[in-house]
């Protein structure tokens, strides 16, 4: 079903959906993967879209894409296309990227910079702070501007991370005390002295749950992931359960160097959503290449440790990252349809860093382009699987999926929660 399909669905039809989605999620047996709909069915997307994508904190990018005023990036959230723009003072806002006189989208473009936003339909102007300022000579003498400016979506800032929610209400939670420990355990990283070094994107062909989950574990990473596993250690945090005494005692040592420069390393969870860990790699690596070098000459920050390890970045529903010496990389999920995910990974370094003396391109993103598409591979052959009609919900290892277990289970929680509150949106 196309999103236009979606659009033109029935309101019985979505009651239905809601419905159905609710006696899914309630019934569900604990541990188990999800029943069949609400990996595939066009109505309990819609009903994701509706209760999570556009209701939860979504990670859009970072502080460091638009370091000037005037420069802006553009996220397309289903339905919903999002502008994000640093005004005169410096500051990030986030608006629906949609005109208020008849709806144009104002920027067409991934990113930009602008003085003023201006529908390209009839050139209605607002400012970076989203006034309007001209709509022309027409609109009449009753006519009243001050009522016309953009409508702003929610949207914070922390550790360089821009966070957008698109609810009326944004959810009450423990959001608050996440994005006080990201900036504390981002401030040796020094996001604003950072740039794009380069981004791709994959499409796909999977249930946005199905990629989330792949990423949730490790189980699968010894069998399809050769690149990563060079300096990758497969336990997800420090309480891993599987993790053997001599990972402790690696974890220990290296603790010891980071606390020495006053690197903030220790496990942090808030619920279920986030969790901050900085983990150690491999004895005798540095960062995630393929010889496990470095692959910046430049240090990030304040950092002069090159075996800083990766600090993990869990934010659900749509990004996980990796903090390393001399560069670091995020990751975005959005939802397309049903069974078709877009995934975006952007890679950054000093600004100061000159491509070709400094860094290499290809050398800093080999290792997740290859472990990337491994993923897509592993994503789609999911997808198809669960699409036969002999799939029913499989069980979880409490051991080597703990994390996927955590987050159906937020996931769950979530939706039921969302949907029993859905007239307060």
């Amino acid at each position: 079903m196309s999103p236009i399909d979606l659009l033109n669905t029935t309101c019985s039809d979505l009651e239905q959906a809601k419905a159905k989605t609710t006696a899914l999620l309630t019934e569900r047996q604990a541990g188990y993967s999800l029943s069949q709909p609400l990996y595939n069915d066009p109505h309990m997307f819609r009903i994701d879209m509706e209760e999570v994508f556009e209701r939860e904190w979504l990670f859009m990018g970072m502080s460091s894409e638009i370091p000037k005023r005037g420069d802006y990036i553009t996220v397309e959230v289903g339905q919903n296309p999002v502008l994000i723009v640093r005004d005169a003072n410096g500051d990030i806002n986030a608006f629906h990227n949609t005109c208020r006189h008849r709806g144009s989208r104002l920027c067409s473009k991934e990113r930009g910079k602008v003085a003023n936003l201006v529908c390209p339909y009839h050139t209605w102007t607002y400012d970076l702070k989203g006034n309007l300022l001209f709509a022309g000579t027409e609109m009449g003498d009753g006519f009243d501007m001050r009522e016309h400016g953009l409508r702003s979506a929610h949207c914070r800032v922390a550790g360089g991370f821009i966070f957008v929610c698109l609810a009326k209400h944004p959810p009450e939670s423990d959001f608050d005390e996440f994005l006080a420990t990201l900036d504390e355990y981002m401030e040796p990283y020094d996001v604003d002295n950072t740039k794009l070094a380069v981004e791709s994107t994959l499409i796909e062909k999977a249930n946005w749950k199905l990629v989330l989950e792949n990423n949730r574990e490790c189980y699968h990473c010894e069998g399809s992931h050769p690149e990563l596993l060079n300096t990758l250690l497969e336990w997800d945090d420090t309480e891993d359960p599987r993790a053997p005494q001599d990972f402790l005692d690696h974890y220990a040592e290296q603790a010891a160097q980071w606390d020495a420069e006053n690197i903030p390393h220790k496990h942090k969870s808030f619920g279920l959503r986030n969790r901050i860990v900085r983990m150690p790699l491999k004895k005798g690596t540095n960062v995630m290449t393929m010889d496990g070098q470095s692959a910046c000459k430049q240090l990030l920050g304040r950092i002069k440790n090159h075996q800083l390890g990766s600090m993990r970045i869990l934010h659900l529903p749509n990004s996980w990252n990796h903090m390393q010496s001399d560069h670091f990389i995020v990751f975005r999920v959005l939802p397309i349809s049903a069974q078709e995910t877009m995934v975006t990974t952007k890679w950054f370094v000093h600004k100061d860093a000159v491509e070709g003396v400094d860094y290499d391109v290809d050398r800093l993103r080999h290792v997740w382009d290859a472990t990337n598409d491994q993923d897509r591979v592993l994503a789609e052959e999911n997808q198809r699987g669960i699409n036969s009609r002999a799939y029913t919900p499989g069980p979880y290892s409490t051991t080597y999926e703990f994390g996927v277990i955590n987050f159906v289970d937020w996931y769950s929680n979530s939706v039921l929660a969302n949907l029993a509150t859905s007239s307060l949106k």
